[in-house]
């Protein structure tokens, strides 16, 4: 169930990037990113509703764990966010994409290290191969022409991304609810909390960024909603499996990030970009089969 539930996420939010990617044309990276989730909020609360109409559905107990799982993990995805926006005004979609999926080698490394997931050396080799296509989606083909600027950018989105994801399954597994109720919870907490957050900043700060998402409602809406759909994807899967495992099978994004540059954004890819998105893919693999 766990592989559904995120091949759904990973084709949502290949879908979620390209509206971003649009909206980030005319709106700030601040704008892009809180068109994430203002309309989400309420497609969550909608979810949960329906999840707690079986009548013996368990209600949680919150603890002070749940509590700072779920800041924690708010907080860092909107700065993941922010980065893939910017990352978005510097390179072509697919690209970006591409270097913000170093994700999957960050969850791997930190869930081994800090969350108690295990890796065997078959999935270690899946981390290199992820890092080498990472390097090639720089766009260069050498350490000396390579830009950094792109691959920090990329690198810090991926390692925010990872953070978010073994925080949100800290989170539902704290909540201890039978699936899906925990990870339901954790989605409508998040998804609120960074609305507020972004909503108080944005209405004190720059109202008029307020103003250009409601001038653009259609790309607002369509942002939000895939975003819901694609976070409800993530986080029921990493309420059911580790992080590493969900992660790089989430790989696949980049596959439909592909189709989605080549016929949506007729952007066009050098052989070395191919190379680099089917070694994210191999990486995927490989630590799937670990």
């Amino acid at each position: 169930m766990w592989i559904s539930f995120t091949l759904l996420a990973a084709f949502m939010q290949a879908w979620r990037n390209a509206f971003q990617k649009q909206l980030s044309v005319d709106v700030n990276v601040l704008g892009v990113t809180l068109a994430r989730f203002i309309y989400a909020s309420p497609l969550a609360g909608l979810y949960l509703w329906l999840l707690y109409r079986e009548p013996s559905a368990q209600l949680p107990q919150f603890s002070g764990n749940f509590v700072f799982y779920v800041v924690a993990a708010a907080l860092m995805q909107i700065l993941a966010t922010a980065l893939m926006v910017v990352l978005f005004k510097q390179k072509n979609y697919a690209i970006g994409v591409g270097l913000a999926k170093s994700e999957a080698i960050f969850a791997a490394v930190l869930g081994v290290l800090f969350f108690a997931s295990t890796l065997t050396p078959l999935g270690w080799l899946g981390v290199l191969v992820g890092s080498v296509a990472v390097f090639l989606l720089s766009g260069l083909s050498s350490f000396k022409t390579i830009s950094w600027s792109k691959v920090l950018i990329g690198s810090a989105s991926g390692l925010a991304f990872a953070l978010t994801s073994l925080w949100v399954r800290e989170a539902s597994l704290a909540l201890g609810l039978p699936f899906p109720y925990g990870a339901a919870w954790v989605l409508l907490f998040v998804i609120s909390l960074q609305t507020v957050i972004l909503l108080l900043y944005l209405a004190l700060r720059d109202s008029a960024t307020l103003v250009a998402l409601w001038q653009r409602p259609r790309l607002t809406i369509l942002t939000s909603v895939t975003s819901c759909i694609g976070s409800l994807g993530w986080f029921t899967a990493m309420s059911l499996e580790i992080v590493p495992l969900v992660k790089t099978l989430g790989q696949v994004e980049v596959l439909f990030t592909l189709l989605i540059s080549a016929f949506f954004f007729k952007e066009k890819l050098k052989k070395q970009d191919y190379l680099g998105l089917g070694l994210i893919v191999v990486a995927a693999l490989l630590v799937m089969w670990a």
